[in-house]
């Protein structure tokens, strides 16, 4: 089955091959790099070439999920047609069942717009709908701001703080967990 969520402002789709590409522009090419200072900035960009970029594991798991009836680990944001953004998800202890998610919108324009918090909730609710995860989170830094508006608009509440354990432009910044159980969306207003 192919997945193609639509929203109000955003889809949320399956990866396709030639999204690699649109990804790699906004990475590596795009004058708007913007989403690099605050998508995990304490963590150096590999320096991937597009072909080697192209073969990377974790497109190729995506794109082999696509079709299947198997949880997507990643969907495309796309915004008035076009690949604006994506969100994922990775295991934090798959035996207990706890997933981190992340989101990033490559394009700058359409930051504070209400495209994020729309495609945030769709794949809050497609995960705790496709997959027996008890819990959902995210991991990020305390100058990320947005971020933890968005995660705490959804009703994640803050469940650690590592004090001074990021490096961001040479500035120390806390490591934040946040998160919420099934029940707490499920029972959200």
């Amino acid at each position: 089955m192919r997945i193609h969520l639509q929203g109000e402002k955003v889809v949320l789709r399956d990866i396709r091959v030639e999204d690699i590409d649109t990804i790699y522009y906004w990475k590596y090419e795009a004058m708007d790099r913007e989403h690099l200072n605050w998508n995990g900035p304490y963590k150096p960009l590999d320096p991937y070439t597009k072909e080697e970029y192209r073969a990377l594991p974790s497109y190729q798991e995506s794109l082999a999920l696509v079709g299947t009836d198997a949880p997507r680990t990643e969907l495309m944001i796309e915004i008035d047609g076009e690949l604006k953004g994506s969100v994922g998800r990775y295991w934090i202890s798959e035996e207990t069942n706890w997933c981190e998610i992340g989101i990033v919108i490559y394009d700058s324009r359409y930051w504070q717009n209400g495209y994020g918090r729309e495609a945030f909730r769709m794949w809050i609710d497609y995960l705790f709908t496709h997959m027996d995860t008890v819990r959902l989170g995210i991991g990020t830094w305390s100058g990320n701001e947005r971020m933890i508006k968005l995660a705490a608009h959804m009703g994640m509440v803050e469940e650690a703080r590592v004090r001074k354990a990021r490096i961001v432009r040479g500035e120390y910044y806390d490591a934040i967990k946040m998160g919420i159980l099934r029940e707490e969306w499920e029972n959200r207003e």
